[in-house]
This record gives structure tokens, sequence and C-alpha cells, in this order.
């Protein structure tokens, strides 16, 4: 599936939800926060908030500085 996600068009195979979509991109859902389709996806939702086609998607990290 094709999605768009900050930003750029990406495709993905076997992404059902947000919580596989971060998995496949080896990012760790405690670091991140994720927009789907411009609102926020609380944490206790992302395993199953639904992922599809062309969807638009923003994803933000958390980093720590000092």
């Amino acid at each position: 599936m094709n999605l768009q996600l900050n930003g750029e068009t990406k495709r993905f195979e076997e992404v059902a939800t947000v919580a596989q979509l971060l998995d496949a991109l080896d990012l760790d859902r405690r670091q991140v926060v994720v927009e789907l389709n411009e609102k926020i996806v609380k944490r206790d939702e992302v395993d199953r908030a639904p992922v599809r086609e062309n969807d638009t998607i923003e994803i933000l990290r958390f980093v720590g500085g000092g």
C-alpha cells in the first residue's frame, strides 16, 4: 500500500495498523508521536489504529538534549 509518510509517498507491504507501520520502520513507539490523517493516535490505540491506502501519516520523534 502507498502512504504519505512525513510528506513523501512510501510503499509498504503487510502493514494494517499504526503499530505494524512503526515496526516496519524500526521505531520505538514509546519515542514517537503519530498523526494519522491530521488526528493524533493515542498510545493505547496504536495497536488497533488501522492504516489504509493513501493515508497521510506524520511521525515525530522525541529527541533528548541538554
